[in-house]
């Protein structure tokens, strides 16, 4: 039922709700009975929330996947053809980044793991410290965002971050990776947008690594403008309600996503962002992390899903 209420509220862009109404008990289907009064008494929505939470069709949602075999365990995404041929994609990289390149980058927690009732502004930086305590003991998701003041960068995260529960399940840790500290776009992408841990990785290795030992850049032209893709991927993060954006700081560079296994079990998955806004698949990711647990905790997922 959690799953099922914290998915429908992702889709129809409520995610700030999620904590009130799945404390309520309520499966999905008693909530959508609740009249307009109930909804504004007990959960505190305002007129047009409400309108959109009774709203059942939504232009965003992502499926739970079925349980089935899985895929191989290392995946890269296949590269997207151009439409435009006036314009050539910068060369990617079709291998995996070895474990190597990413076990001693030094990172710089800029926040904590958003909990209710911490304040919003972060006042207290940790120390640097070593990439691979991260994952000592448990896997961790380490989301490589290119500019956190970007509309497409806000939406994968928001969509991303609104999976929380089903990472909490698997044993999975959830972080962000910035490339640049600018004190103001932290505070406003975090919580809003992504409640996670924050990371700073100054030398841009992890950046680095997805590149497979360089930069992935792209300017603004070729990488947005004249590419349909990017385009494709601006609507769908204008469809999620997301409007709010800014050009402060470096949006060249390209991100993407990591998974990493426990210890030194090394690097499971990784997503490069191709076209600017491309999301790693979420039937995909989170397969993935199925596949990192021991047998009862893929148990659990399977229970979860049988009874969505």
């Amino acid at each position: 039922d959690a799953l099922e209420i914290w998915s429908y509220l992702h889709d129809h862009g409520l995610i700030q709700y999620g904590d009130e109404i799945e404390s309520d008990g309520r499966c999905l289907s008693e909530l959508l009975n609740l009249s307009h009064e109930e909804l504004s008494s007990q959960f505190g929505m305002k007129r047009g929330h409400i309108a959109r939470f009774m709203d059942r069709t939504s232009s965003c949602a992502d499926w739970l996947p079925k349980p089935h075999a899985f895929p191989p365990t290392k995946k890269i995404k296949p590269a997207e053809p151009r439409v435009c041929g006036c314009v050539k994609p910068p060369p990617i990289v079709d291998t995996v980044a070895p474990y190597s390149a990413i076990e001693s980058i030094s990172i710089q927690k800029l926040t904590p793991e958003y909990k209710l009732g911490m304040e919003f502004l972060v006042k207290t930086k940790t120390p640097p410290m070593k990439a691979s305590e991260l994952w000592r003991d448990k896997p961790a998701m380490l989301l490589c965002i290119r500019r956190p003041g970007c509309i497409l960068c806000r939406a994968e995260a928001h969509q991303l971050y609104a999976k929380k529960p089903i990472f909490d399940a698997l044993g999975v840790q959830l972080f962000a990776v910035l490339h640049e500290q600018i004190d103001s776009e932290v505070k406003y992408f975090w919580p809003r947008y992504w409640g996670g841990a924050v990371l700073f990785d100054r030398g841009m290795e992890f950046f680095n690594a997805l590149g497979g030992g360089k930069l992935l850049k792209e300017k603004f032209l070729s990488g947005f403008v004249f590419n349909p893709g990017a385009i494709a991927n601006y609507k769908r993060a204008k469809a999620m309600g997301i409007i709010e954006q800014n050009f402060i700081g470096e949006g060249e560079i390209k991100g993407g996503l990591f998974i990493v296994g426990s210890g030194k079990s090394g690097i499971t998955y990784q997503f490069i962002e191709r076209n600017f806004g491309d999301w790693a698949p979420i039937v995909e990711v989170i397969e993935i992390c199925t596949q990192l647990q021991q047998p009862a905790g893929t148990l659990i997922l399977f229970f979860c899903l049988m009874l969505r």
